[in-house]
């Protein structure tokens, strides 16, 4: 048996590299296997760091009995749904129509021509009530395709065509003043008021919804949205989420109470919070987000950061097979590190019991309140750190994925101009040439990279958006005009390859010369990250206001054209419009530009830092010598000294040479 995954660059396919089960990965080898056998596909989408993902191999992929049934009577393929997004897109919503509910693992049954009949999630080794075994089900399906092939084709055909009737772009709707303020009025109404975020378990760190929020409050006034924001984000650094001694999140909270995570930790979770807390930082001020935001911005440096300076993906969820072995504590633990009265002092602190708040008596740490002694909050902190270095620790997914690469390096530059941190800034600089060195072949985006060996999936369209306003955001920290002409060409192919010819304003996730699935994926919900439209239209209004007149009124029309696409969404669902609603908001408030020169960085810097500190999120600051960039073109100093020169949309004040007439300024 041929092993099909020894080569991979995905570390999920690698995990499956030894298995007795005879995968493919996903190919038109496989597709003319199956023709050729006239045999049904067994299509396995999950990821490296998914707990769920690992039982089912260890039950079932690793089991002889079971991988002869699926060679006998399947081409089995295995698919990494963080490398080819546009596959897991595809048939998970041929899993949610069938099912009702989608996750990972995904198991999917399809014709020979890849198109499905039979989805679902994981399925256990023994019948559990309303679940039948994986062999029970393989058995099933076997039979099924030889006594009813023609049904069974016949189904699917019709399944893809109803999903295609689902999927089709939305109907033109503004997205104007009265839905944005009825966003905020449905989130409040959704939002958990005793225990912060939105909904019940699980919960998730609702990102992008707290970044629409913030820039609400900057543009209205509104006190309703600050609060959630505050009361969201405060509860999630506050319960196990958080990573207490290391900082970092965790994908989600299994209960309402944001104490047990799910503790695989994710690149663009990270990416977008770090954002959010910089930017909560920045707006009141709040001690606890300045040090969450720290302290996240550091976990991503330290613990993803790769040699070739781009970002991993994730931290595995399990530790040698057992899910948050690495991050939880008994009180015995504790007094063995710390001693009996830091221990006693820790575990009240920490919210450590003999009972336990996850599993087998072990707890999650939480910070519920902040600590008396902040000194010696600290030693106790490193103690317990330096001890937890020395457990066994979650595997790292280290392929670099070109999109959340371009949301970390969005976020290290924002919240490094934000809180001062120039050594975030260079390490965005760092990645964004690792990610153009290593992914651009050909003058086109690759999806993935792992120890700098480029993987064949091609970039979809977030890859593009995403990695666009990273390098938007870094032209705006470094002031560097090569970071704004890189962009500008991402941005020209993905308005060139992406949209859609039947409705101007909607896009697709895959490029029009794209491997072709039975259906082009085109998701414009925002959900663990923004969408691939939602992320191009927020590039395309943040681009507008940097690059020269010729492309700036082609990209915001273009920005415009996509938000009337989801006017529908935005209003009936903000949870999953988050950054739909955060662009929308930038252009209504203009977006803010302000340029600032000076005939050298100690002659701007003060007009900077506070153009940073009070700009209106979503909105543009630069500074350099006059006339070196298109924003800085026909601003010339003042008197001979730096000026910054504040505007909104098409409209722009008079010049201003102080930092308080600027902080004015952008506070009116």
């Amino acid at each position: 048996m041929a092993n099909r995954l020894a080569a991979a660059t995905s570390p999920y396919l690698l995990q499956h590299a030894e298995n007795p089960v005879d995968w493919w990965p996903w190919s038109a080898e496989a597709l003319a296997e199956a023709r050729r056998r006239d045999v049904p596909i067994l299509l396995s989408i999950g990821y490296a760091a998914c707990h769920w993902c690992h039982v089912m191999a260890h039950e079932s992929f690793e089991d002889a009995e079971t991988a002869r049934l699926m060679n006998d009577h399947f081409v089995n393929i295995k698919v990494d749904r963080e490398e080819r997004p546009d596959i897991d897109a595809v048939y998970m919503t041929a899993t949610q129509a069938m099912t009702g509910q989608g996750g990972w693992p995904m198991t999917c049954f399809l014709t020979p021509d890849g198109e499905p009949f039979h989805c679902g999630t994981y399925y256990p080794p023994q019948p559990r009530p309303g679940m039948p075994s994986f062999q029970h089900l393989l058995v099933a399906v076997a039979q099924a395709w030889e006594e009813r092939r023609d049904e069974l084709k016949a189904g699917a055909g019709q399944i893809v065509e109803q999903l295609a009737k689902q999927t089709g772009p939305l109907a033109e709707a503004a997205v104007d003043e009265q839905v944005l303020a009825q966003a905020v009025r449905q989130l409040a109404a959704e939002a958990d008021t005793e225990r912060g975020g939105f909904g019940g378990a699980p919960k998730f760190p609702p990102s992008m919804v707290l970044e629409f929020l913030l820039r609400h409050h900057e543009r209205t006034g509104s006190a309703a949205a600050l609060s959630l924001v505050e009361d969201c984000a405060e509860a999630m650094s506050r319960g196990g989420m958080y990573d207490q001694l290391d900082g970092g999140f965790a994908r989600y909270s299994v209960d309402a109470d944001w104490v047990v995570p799910h503790f695989e930790k994710m690149l663009y979770d990270n990416a977008l919070l770090l954002r959010v807390y910089a930017h909560l930082a920045r707006l009141t001020g709040s001690r606890r987000a300045w040090t969450v935001a720290r302290m996240t911005g550091e976990f991503l440096l330290r613990r993803l950061g790769t040699e070739q300076g781009g970002f991993a993906a994730s931290l595995d969820a399990d530790t040698l097979g057992e899910e948050g072995l690495t991050y939880v504590w008994t009180p015995a633990q504790l007094r063995e590190v710390l001693g009996e009265e830091d221990a006693e002092w820790a575990a009240s602190l920490f919210e450590v019991t003999e009972q336990g708040t996850f599993e087998h008596g072990k707890s999650v740490l939480q910070l519920r309140r902040d600590p008396d002694d902040p000194e010696r909050f600290e030693r106790v902190r490193e103690a317990l750190l330096e001890a937890r270095g020395l457990r066994p620790q979650p595997g790292r997914d280290d392929k670099v994925i070109a999109a959340w690469n371009g949301l970390a390096i969005t976020a290290l530059c924002e919240a490094g101009v934000a809180l001062n941190e120039p050594r975030w800034v260079a390490e965005a600089d760092r990645a964004a040439s690792a990610i153009l060195d290593l992914h651009l072949v050909d003058g086109r985006l690759r999806r993935s990279t792992r120890a700098a060996r480029v993987g064949e999936a091609a970039g979809v369209l977030e890859d593009y958006a995403c990695l666009a306003e990273g390098l938007l955001s870094l032209h705006q920290a470094t002031g560097e005009g090569r970071w704004l002409d890189e962009a500008v060409e991402l941005l020209d192919i993905a308005l060139e390859r992406f949209g859609s010819a039947e409705a101007p304003g909607a896009y697709h996730d895959t490029a029009d010369d794209a491997e072709a699935l039975v259906q082009r994926p085109s998701d414009p919900m925002d959900n663990a990250s923004p969408s691939g439209a939602s992320a191009l239209a927020g590039a395309l209004v943040t681009a507008s206001v940097l690059v020269g007149h010729e492309r700036s009124a082609r990209y915001r029309e273009a920005a415009e054209l996509a938000l009337n696409r989801v006017g529908q969404l935005a209003a009936k669902a903000p949870r999953f419009a988050g950054h739909w609603l955060s662009v929308a908001e930038a252009l209504l408030a203009g977006p803010v530009q302000v340029a600032v020169v000076g005939l050298d960085p100690e002659a701007w810097s003060e007009l900077r830092t506070t153009a940073a500190q009070f700009v209106h999120g979503g909105g543009v600051v630069l500074a350099g010598q006059p006339d070196t960039a298109p924003l800085l073109a026909d601003r010339p100093l003042v008197e001979g000294a730096a000026a910054a020169y504040v505007c909104r949309g098409y409209v722009c004040e008079r010049p201003v040479t102080t930092p308080d007439e600027l902080e004015a300024a952008l506070l009116r």
